[in-house]
């Protein structure tokens, strides 16, 4: 059985369901697991729909736990939506993973509905709900209340950073009501995750409020993420017999670490290469050894907008030493005007329309040596739907983004919020 241990402590371990519901170790540390796994693809063979792919995946993760009978019925209910590889070329040297098929349309419909799914089968009717706290730089928050959207005995607060959201985004993350509080911080996204890891230590909240997270910082969203990578990885390897390399935008990690743990995990995943907007802490460290976080930088990409990710805990958990680090994952910082750019270039190439952060990958991949582009089978992993950065995208391409079903629904929902400071005194407040 795998026990899940904090990134600062080994020796607090627990169970899958726990490390779920607690969200953080009690230490402030992220839950990570204690070992990994080792499967290889010809164990996938005859699972070809991604629900049956996340199944097998996920079992030796869930262990003998709780959840561990209801795993395929959790599996059923997150992974609902497609999530097609496209080839961009005709040799199969390029392809495009479409995550954004979802609800809220954006790759973190399935890490939430997923644990929506999971606490819906641990949590039970008590004295008082669980609270779920989430910090959002622009898709997690609206992919999190639509999934716990009036479930019984759960309460979502969403935080997002005023003004730092695309207009469609923050129609998203305020559309809801019921179960779900909308709150703008008067600062950035690294104020709205300082605020949330601060709640979960804060004596006051504990004794009134149970509390546990939805960011990519709780297990349950991170580890079903794998799930794609996984699936992505074994259509190529079954196809050409060679593993897939994927093009990653990252922000706070998560995205990025589920393809390093599916990988660690034995998937037929080659290299890793992280796509960071002017957010570059992550890039400079891989460069320079030091790791130094700053204050988040506003840019077209904005669910990227991070300063000082906090999966970088379990990234250097998963290797450390420095060195195996260097060697298990490059990165590069793309600028706003490479992302205008690649969004009009890539539109003209290939007829694709990228939204903001599926084009810092893009460019990410265009700055790959030739050589090395032509040494594997890669694919850009595009997170969120353009029609979601409209204002951005439309002046780009010259014509008008079609927006899918499901975001139509919610743009025609009423929104609402509540705008609190920065400090963990307007949270409790609030909460």
């Amino acid at each position: 059985m795998i026990l899940y241990a904090s990134t600062r402590d080994a020796s607090l371990a627990v169970g899958f369901s726990v490390a779920l519901m607690q969200g953080l170790a009690s230490d402030g540390g992220l839950f990570a697991p204690a070992t990994l796994p080792q499967m290889a693809p010809q164990e996938f063979d005859g699972l070809d729909s991604l629900a049956a792919v996340a199944t097998r995946l996920l079992t030796p993760f869930v262990g003998a736990d709780p959840l561990t009978a209801a795993l395929p019925g959790l599996c059923a209910e997150a992974f609902n939506s497609p999530a097609p590889l496209q080839p961009l070329d005709a040799q199969g040297r390029l392809f495009v993973l479409e995550l954004f098929h979802g609800p809220t349309a954006a790759f973190k419909d399935f890490g939430a509905r997923f644990l929506a799914a999971c606490f819906a089968g641990l949590r039970s009717a008590g004295p008082r709900a669980l609270t779920i706290l989430v910090a959002t730089s622009g898709d997690t928050g609206a992919a999190v209340a639509s999934a716990f959207f009036e479930r019984p005995h759960v309460e979502v607060a969403v935080l997002f950073p005023k003004g730092l959201v695309s207009p469609t985004q923050e129609r998203q993350l305020t559309c809801w009501g019921s179960n779900v509080r909308s709150l703008a911080v008067r600062g950035t996204f690294d104020d709205c995750q300082r605020l949330v890891k601060a709640a979960f230590a804060d004596p006051e909240l504990k004794r009134r409020t149970t509390l546990s997270s939805a960011n990519s910082i709780n297990l349950g969203r991170l580890l079903p993420q794998m799930s794609y990578f996984a699936a992505a990885s074994l259509a190529v390897w079954r196809r050409y017999g060679e593993p897939a390399s994927f093009v990653v935008p990252s922000g706070n990690l998560g995205n990025a670490l589920a393809c390093l743990l599916a990988r660690a995990a034995g998937l037929p995943i080659g290299e890793v290469v992280l796509a960071h907007n002017a957010n570059r802490t992550v890039p400079d460290y891989l460069q320079t050894g030091t790791w130094q976080p700053r204050s988040s930088i506003a840019t077209l990409a904005s669910a990227m907008d991070v300063g000082d990710p906090s999966n970088a805990e379990r990234l250097r958990a998963l290797y450390p030493d420095f060195s195996d680090l260097r060697g298990a994952l490059s990165a590069c910082s793309v600028g706003d005007d490479q992302i205008r750019a690649r969004i009009r270039t890539d539109y003209q190439r290939y007829g694709q329309i990228w939204c903001p952060h599926t084009a810092t990958a893009a460019e990410a991949y265009e700055r790959l040596p030739a050589a090395r582009r032509a040494a594997h089978r890669w694919v850009i992993v595009s997170t969120a739907h353009p029609a979601k950065f409209p204002e951005i995208v439309a002046p780009l391409i010259g014509r008008a983004v079609p927006v899918p079903q499901s975001l139509a629904n919610l743009f025609a929902r009423a929104g609402s919020c509540v705008e609190i400071a920065p400090d963990l005194s307007a949270l409790r407040a609030a909460l």
